[in-house]
């Protein structure tokens, strides 16, 4: 089975056998196209941006067949729900793989987001789950213990925010204090629907959060391994995002752990990550509990897509 998640920053491809209702990663990988450059200003994929996402389904499509995956499911999210051109990507996509992308709403994104990472995390820790996935165009938090719960799709992530506010470098402190604005708005419109105060374990998702773990962990190279399933205090995660959104791109790409394409948004991921934290904690701590914690999960949307497409199958 195949899953292809496309989103606003990146697009990313798994294939994998299923055994026993877990996935076995026969090839997991990344690479990012940028395809919603723009798309919050113009309302329209960029043709360079379109271009750069299908060459990439080509190579993609590629790999699916040398590895002789079943079924594919090609799922597109926040950029591609946005934009006003969205039919040429579709037929483009058709072309590229000879499958049809779902341009899936936010209720979607958010369920899938939440399957895909307890799938692994269930039985390590305690539930509900507050699941956050920090996307380039849209963020979804998911509260759950088995099932989805309470979720909702908040429109705000590292690309957005990026080029809706974060233009210096490093970004000012009014840039920041617009941005963060922002992001507390669209949390409290959250909260509103999503009972953050009865969060258990609150999870991390996608590679913003991915990449402030790896600079909390000070890790020398990019290491899913040991990302995955990490334990950060909340201290510690909010002093890494800190540290990211102060930096200026110079000092972010000298960083052995950054992805290229993160280099630019990372500030926006974390100021983003930052404040979900502070939130929750804050609401976990006014029902009377305490988050200590938050967990970081290399499981996600992509390990979602790939178990429905065996249910489909």
């Amino acid at each position: 089975m195949a899953g292809i998640d496309c989103g606003t920053n990146s697009i990313r491809l798994l294939v994998a056998d299923v055994e026993d209702g877990r996935l076995v990663d026969l090839d997991r990988r990344m690479e990012v196209v940028r395809l919603g450059q723009g798309v919050d200003r113009t309302g329209r994929l960029a043709p360079e941006a379109l271009a750069r996402t299908l060459d990439a389904a080509r190579r993609y499509a590629a790999i699916c067949a040398d590895l002789g995956a079943e079924r594919i499911r090609f799922v597109a999210t926040s950029a591609t729900r946005d934009a006003e051109n969205r039919a040429e990507f579709v037929e483009g996509v058709r072309e590229a793989l000879g499958v049809t992308p779902e341009v899936v709403d936010g209720a979607e994104e958010a369920a899938l987001s939440f399957r895909g990472a307890t799938s692994v995390l269930a039985g390590r820790h305690p539930g509900p789950f507050l699941v956050v996935d920090i996307g380039g165009g849209s963020t979804e938090v998911v509260l759950g213990a088995s099932d989805v719960e309470a979720a909702w799709s908040m429109d705000v992530g590292c690309v957005r925010l990026t080029e809706r506010h974060l233009h210096g470098d490093p970004p000012s402190d009014a840039e920041v204090a617009a941005a963060t604005a922002d992001v507390r708005r669209l949390l409290d419109d959250a909260a509103r629907r999503v009972p953050f105060g009865r969060t258990a374990t609150l999870v991390g998702l996608a590679g913003s959060v991915t990449t402030v773990t790896a600079h909390a962990l000070g890790l020398p190279r990019y290491d899913p391994a040991a990302i995955d399933g990490a334990v950060l205090e909340v201290d510690r995660a909010l002093a890494s995002c800190a540290a990211l959104l102060a930096a200026s791109r110079a000092e972010r790409a000298a960083l052995p752990f950054m992805h290229p394409g993160r280099v630019d948004v990372i500030g926006a991921g974390a100021l983003v990550w930052a404040e979900v934290v502070r939130r929750v904690a804050a609401d976990v701590g006014a029902a009377g509990g305490a988050l200590r914690v938050a967990v970081t999960s290399e499981h996600d949307i992509l390990d979602g897509i790939a178990l429905s497409a065996a249910d489909g199958a």
